[in-house]
Parts: structure tokens; C-alpha cells; sequence
């Protein structure tokens, strides 16, 4: 497999950014408005400092030039941002190499799990408890979202149907992860219990 060429700005943001600007040229605070009204804030990061960082990088990075200037009423001018042929060649690739190609990421929640036997089980379980509701109320967040999006095309919703199905398979996971756990035949938390109260008579 071909190495994945380096990118000129790797900032997830930026991405967006490219994806608003393939629609018509926009001004930063116009970008910043679209990315909240169409939600994409639950997705990509970012606040009104990063976004104008971003759009330095990518004129910078050549992927963005200048357009011109408008004006809202009373307020100052703003720039306005459209794509070059490079940042949109840039953005197809760029969104080939993250559908096509899957990466090792490194979510928290898998570094906890990786480091889990440093806690004793009750207060594992426990734990998990209070993340499983934590991610029921995800849950509802994202169905709600899904439901309020009205004539949306289900297109535009379908990072919410996958935040959804990791969520659903992340409450799986726990289900059945408090089970080994608890078993009252061959469940770990005996051993486990017992190698916390060894580590504390020594």
C-alpha cells in the first residue's frame, strides 16, 4: 500500500472548511454560522479562534485565495474565502484517504480500559453504570437530532445514524463486560478483588 501523502494542514476543521467553501465562497464568520446551524459542531471541533487560524492555514497552504470583501450593514468588511483548484483536488483526496483507509485512533475510553485492573471491580462496575446512562442520554441526544431534522435528506444525517451504532455498541460492550465481571460462577471480580487486597497488605 502506497504511503498517505503529508498534508499541507491536517486540522479536521479545515476539512469543513474546504466542504463550505465547494457550495460558494464565504466569509469565516459566515462559515462559522453554517458549521453550528447544520450541526456539524457536534463532529468537528472548533470555536471562533480556530476557525480563522484555519482559514490562515489554508490560504497559506495555497487550498484557499481571497474572493473579495462584503459588508452586513454598519459592520466591517470581511474577507471572503473560495476554493483554488489545488484545495479542492485537496479535498477529494483528503476525503478518500479517511473513508477509504481506517486509522488507529486512540479513544480515551480504550486507554481506561487498557489500564482498567489498577481500580478494584466493585468500583469498576460502578463506574460503568454511571457511563452507561451518560451514553443513553447520548443516545437520546442523537436520536433526537435525527428526528428534528424534518425534510433533511437522510444523507445529511448519517454521522448521527453512526454516533448512534457506536454508541449502541459501546452500552453492548459494558453490558457484557459488567457480566464477566460479576458472573457469580466464573466472574473475575473475585481474583480481582483479591489482588487489590494483596497490593494493600504490601
Amino acid at each position: 500500500m502506497a504511503p498517505k501523502p503529508k498534508r499541507k494542514v491536517t486540522n479536521l476543521l479545515a476539512l469543513a472548511v474546504l466542504s463550505y467553501l465547494v457550495r460558494e465562497p464565504m466569509h469565516p464568520y459566515e462559515l462559522s454560522r453554517a458549521l453550528r446551524d447544520n450541526g456539524d459542531a457536534r463532529s468537528v471541533k472548533f470555536n471562533h479562534g480556530s476557525l480563522y487560524m484555519v482559514v490562515g492555514q489554508l490560504a497559506k497552504a495555497g487550498l484557499i485565495t481571497e474572493a473579495g470583501t462584503s459588508r452586513d450593514g454598519g459592520r466591517p468588511e470581511r474577507t471572503v474565502y473560495e476554493l483554488t483548484d489545488a484545495g479542492r483536488t485537496e479535498l477529494r483526496n483528503w476525503m478518500r484517504d479517511l473513508i477509504g483507509h481506517p486509522e488507529h485512533e486512540y479513544p480515551h475510553f480504550v486507554a481506561a480500559l487498557s489500564l482498567i485492573g489498577v481500580l478494584p471491580p466493585d468500583e469498576v462496575v460502578e463506574l460503568l453504570g454511571q457511563r452507561r446512562v451518560r451514553l443513553d442520554a447520548l443516545k437520546a441526544e442523537a436520536r433526537a437530532a435525527i428526528e428534528s431534522a424534518g425534510e433533511v435528506h437522510p444523507l445529511f444525517l448519517v454521522e448521527e445514524e453512526y454516533r448512534l451504532a457506536l454508541l449502541d455498541a459501546e452500552s453492548r460492550f459494558i453490558e457484557g463486560f459488567v457480566d464477566r465481571i460479576v458472573d457469580p460462577v466464573d466472574g473475575w471480580g473475585p481474583a480481582w478483588a483479591a489482588f487489590h487486597t494483596e497490593r494493600r497488605r504490601t
